[in-house]
């Protein structure tokens, strides 16, 4: 008798460029990639004036990786089959923009983007394949679904509000996830956020108004991210709370959406496209 082998067909890694990837996100998602069994690290970019500019992408962590972080953006992405780029909106823009040229997908993980700029990445979307979320975070994600049920069974008779806190680096506010809260729970309650929102409250402002949805924001110290959506009624509240403790599951995330993104050619996505929960 002859003895026989068989295996599963080899299936080639995802290879992935990182932005910003000397800034503590970007570190964050090397090092992530570092660790995948299917994802691995093609590209690095940063800024033209950071010092990382020359080094090698994982010395960081006392590794050679052979990937040397470089301010040039179409030799960053020519190995790439998809960039991670959580920088902020114009830097995010003109990635897009080589991106869509080049056929590169890309996970955005940037927020504080205006209207007309997510317009302008809704038309990228048409020549490549994009997720763009808030937020990465699988647990915040599943956040927005309860958010999205609670809302609809507390329609009437409970106020709501919305408390996140950042660290003192952060440069947008109320934050990205905050605000896709508010509209996950407005749209849920056949309101427009933009008509309902109050950002912030001072002096003598009356009696609330049931029909709002209320941001509180907090800056500080090192928080990574905490965000808690309060339904208060008469002689109850309920409280949905996310907290982050490390920024390694907006990057365990941002692996998930890649791979997703292996089987698409173009379009807009988002996480819950990405986690099945449309």
């Amino acid at each position: 008798m002859t003895a026989t082998t068989s295996s599963a067909p080899c299936v080639a890694p995802y290879r992935v460029a990182v932005a910003g990837a000397s800034g503590r996100m970007g570190r964050m998602l090397i090092e992530a990639l570092r660790a995948s069994d299917d994802c691995v690290l093609s590209g690095a970019l940063d800024i033209p004036d950071s010092p990382a500019i020359g080094t090698d992408a994982t010395a960081f962590l006392g590794h050679t990786s052979g990937v040397t972080i470089t301010s040039d953006l179409r030799a960053g992405l020519a190995n790439a089959d998809v960039l991670i780029d959580f920088t902020r909106p114009e830097g995010t823009l003109a990635h897009l923009q080589v991106c869509a040229e080049l056929g590169v997908k890309a996970v955005i993980g940037t927020t504080g983007f205006t209207p007309a700029q997510k317009t302008e990445i809704t038309a990228l979307a048409q020549r490549t394949a994009l997720v763009m979320a808030p937020n990465m975070s699988v647990g915040v994600n599943v956040t927005l679904k309860l958010l999205e049920m609670a809302a609809k069974a507390l329609s009437t008779g409970y106020d709501i509000e919305i408390i996140e806190a950042h660290h003192r680096h952060k440069v947008d506010a109320p934050s990205g996830t905050a605000l896709k809260m508010g509209e996950v729970i407005a749209d849920a309650l056949g309101r427009d956020l933009k008509e309902c929102a109050v950002y912030g409250r001072e002096g003598v402002t009356g009696e609330r108004d049931p029909s709002t949805i209320g941001f509180a924001t907090v800056r500080g110290g090192d928080i990574v991210g905490d965000h808690t959506v309060l339904f208060a009624g008469t002689g109850e509240r309920i409280e949905i709370t996310h907290k982050s403790s490390s920024r390694a599951t907006y990057a365990q995330g941002s692996l998930r959406a890649v791979r997703f993104l292996h089987a698409q050619k173009t379009g807009m996505f988002d996480m819950f496209d990405v986690l099945g929960l449309n």
